[in-house]
């Protein structure tokens, strides 16, 4: 009953609540990573044994990937970056076929959360507000420009007057002109939604973002507030969504405005403090496909959760330049 986590990189806490669930089950089962540079990837060095694979673009790599869990006797797969996620959503029966789950949303609900012209019309589609499209001809400003397939706050541009504006703005067809959504007056969320094999929601955990380092929560606060049962009221069901996803919203302070921003259907870097307020992902997913459990649904994590994180060192003895 082992596990894999790919494109490890850094996910040291994911990978520990991993090992320390499935060994609550499965005393002699064991979490393997894999990454690029693996020598390199703290999570690898705490995991149970790593290898090294090439990128997710490359064209062995679900080829490669698929040995490994053969050899390792993998039998779930839980993906952490964006760029993975087609391909082994693709590839989901394949590694069916050998007995390996994989856990990961269906190629169509993934498409529309890598597009933002795609999530944008399906948050429509579920009456969630999503921040006013502005014309590139006729912007209104402050004004938000980011692009549909960025990530990691690439050509993401805060616009106050027409000055600002240059050619490459305009040129590049993948910029998307919006309302600019003040902090002043919105907090922002991430929500850790888990759903289901049948898609339905399970558990929310919205957490507010008080601080971020390279894009990823550095201080947050767990909040059982009105987007809870908003969620659960907007999207009590989503079709081909699995696991954990990350579900960023604007939160207005006076009006109750709930403006849909993004959705990663992944584990975010921001989990850990999910977890430790008691939303217990990774036993639920352990339970659902290696035990065959159903999931009921769950509220009972630590509201005002304050997480404050901080560098720690991982050390590796003997190491081989």
């Amino acid at each position: 009953m082992n596990i894999l986590i790919t494109s490890a990189g850094q996910r040291v806490s994911l990978v520990r609540a991993f090992k320390k669930e499935l060994k609550k089950t499965f005393s002699t089962s064991m979490v393997y990573t894999v990454d690029m540079n693996p020598s390199l990837s703290p999570a690898c060095q705490v995991s149970d044994g790593f290898k090294t694979v090439k990128r997710v673009d490359d064209n062995d790599y679900i080829k490669e990937l698929v040995t490994i869990c053969k050899e390792w006797q993998i039998k779930l797969v839980i993906p952490t970056i964006d760029t993975e996620l087609i391909f082994l959503s693709k590839n989901k029966l394949l590694f069916k076929n050998e007995g390996i789950e994989v856990i990961v949303s269906n190629e169509d609900f993934i498409k529309k959360c890598r597009d933002k012209r795609l999530i944008n019309l399906f948050f429509e589609e579920h009456k969630i507000d999503i921040p006013k499209p502005y014309d590139k001809l006729n912007p209104e400003f402050p004004l938000f420009i980011k692009p549909y397939d960025g990530s990691l706050s690439k050509d993401v541009f805060l616009i106050k007057n027409k000055d600002e504006l240059n050619e490459y703005h305009f040129t590049n067809e993948k910029l998307m002109f919006m309302e600019y959504i003040d902090p002043n007056s919105f907090d922002e969320f991430t929500i850790d939604a888990y759903y289901d094999r049948n898609g339905e929601l399970k558990c929310a955990v919205p957490r507010k973002r008080i601080a971020v380092r390279s894009g990823e929560i550095n201080k947050g606060v767990t909040c059982k507030n009105f987007i809870l049962d908003y969620l659960k009221d907007k999207l009590p069901k989503i079709e081909g969504a699995l696991g954990c996803l990350t579900i960023q919203v604007f939160y207005g302070l006076d009006a109750n405005r709930i403006i849909g921003i993004e959705i990663n259907p992944r584990f975010g870097g921001g989990f850990p403090l999910s977890y430790l307020s008691g939303a217990n992902y990774p036993l639920w997913i352990i339970k659902e496909y290696l035990m065959n459990e159903e999931i009921i649904f769950f509220n009972d994590w630590e509201d005002n959760l304050l997480m404050l994180r901080y560098d720690d060192e991982v050390l590796v003895h003997n190491y081989e330049k």
